[in-house]
């Protein structure tokens, strides 16, 4: 008999006139057993386990492969780096992985245990991963060998759950689950002495609310916060204030600028997708996002023809964006998505949800 157990052991045990006696055919594998298929008459089989690992055995040898791995919990966030397209980067509970795009395999994995990443983001200059953790804190680490490279110990007060780096690589902007929102100077060289320490530029403190989406215009000199107080808000990151405020009776869950950076297009839970004025904030137009549920995520391709969004509906959209029309729909997701982007070349859309699925899709146009 071929077991496998909770505790990650795969053995063959004699039968039971042999009282199921093990034998020296034994191997253990991270996270529970939780299926066995064996291939053909059995020279070799698979091993599937408790956390998204899928192992290739060679019986006679007993020997083993990691197949295919994913996550095993709510993936929250992912994003490409600057202009490449063969890279992904996704986060969820323990981990960050970067993803080969075209092979669909695993490159790296930076594990934090028992911590949940929320927020993930690689700087312009591609040699840093920021991301934002539920113990508060914000970790830098290099993406070539996934070592640390800082920690910023209590970035906002809670969770971090928003991140957003500055187009020079000089500052980030980070926002948390409390609606504190704050810039950090991020230094060209690592300080040897501390290397631990980013000096916080400002604060920002007027939402109530988890902060849900940081998109910074091209030039760095505003941003829009959406957050779930029912607010968007614009700031103007030159004097460190306020310009304006959308207020819906809606949790928002993503707001972002229009390539020309003269309009906001937002989503929330009202399955609303709204088209704002960045001068006045005045609606210019609302369109049905999606029939039931939130609508989690939103992506512009970069001449601002086509949009793409995605929710609690499990479909993917995509959208023209000045006749606000739905040209195409994508089914594959058993759980709500919660988030989608286009990649940097516009041949694919990526889409992750919250049963720890990872979804490529061509991208229609």
């Amino acid at each position: 008999l071929l077991v496998g157990t909770g505790d990650g052991t795969v053995a063959v045990v004699k039968d039971k006139d042999s009282n199921f006696k093990k034998t020296k055919k034994v191997a253990k594998l991270e996270g529970a057993v939780t299926s066995l298929a064996l291939r053909g008459k059995g020279h070799q089989f698979y091993v599937g386990t408790a956390i998204c690992h899928i192992y290739r055995f060679k019986f006679a040898e007993f020997t083993f492969e990691l197949q295919s791995t994913c996550h095993y919990d709510v993936v929250n966030d992912l994003c490409f780096p600057r202009g490449c397209s063969d890279i992904l980067a996704t986060c969820s509970r323990q981990d960050i992985r970067l993803w080969n795009t075209n092979s669909g395999q695993e490159v790296l994995r930076i594990t934090v245990p028992n911590m949940t990443c929320l927020a993930l983001a690689i700087m312009p200059d591609g040699k840093t991963i920021i991301s934002g953790w539920d113990d508060g804190k914000i970790r830098g680490f290099y993406p070539e060998s996934g070592k640390p490279k800082f920690t910023v110990e209590n970035a906002g007060g809670g969770p971090v759950t928003a991140l957003a780096p500055y187009s020079d690589n000089s500052k980030m902007v980070s926002g948390s689950a409390q609606g504190n929102v704050a810039i950090w100077d991020v230094p060209e060289r690592q300080q040897t002495k501390n290397p631990t320490y980013l000096t916080k530029h400002s604060a920002l403190k007027e939402h109530k609310a988890q902060i849900t989406r940081i998109h910074l215009r091209k030039d760095d000199s505003e941003c829009v916060t959406s957050c779930k107080d029912g607010s968007c808000i614009i700031w103007d990151l030159l004097k460190m204030q306020r310009t304006q405020m959308i207020r819906v009776n809606t949790l928002f869950m993503n707001a972002l600028f229009h390539p020309s950076e003269f309009q906001i297009l937002t989503s929330g839970t009202d399955r609303k997708i709204g088209f704002w004025e960045k001068f006045n904030a005045s609606m210019i137009r609302e369109v049905e996002g999606s029939a039931s549920g939130s609508v989690n995520s939103l992506d512009i391709s970069q001449d601002g023809t086509y949009f793409v969004s995605a929710g609690d509906d499990k479909l993917i959209k995509c959208w023209l964006y000045d006749e606000g029309e739905c040209t195409h729909i994508g089914i594959g997701h058993s759980a709500p998505i919660i988030g989608a982007k286009i990649s940097p070349n516009e041949r694919f859309i990526t889409s992750i949800s919250a049963d720890g699925a990872i979804l490529k899709w061509k991208f229609p146009h």
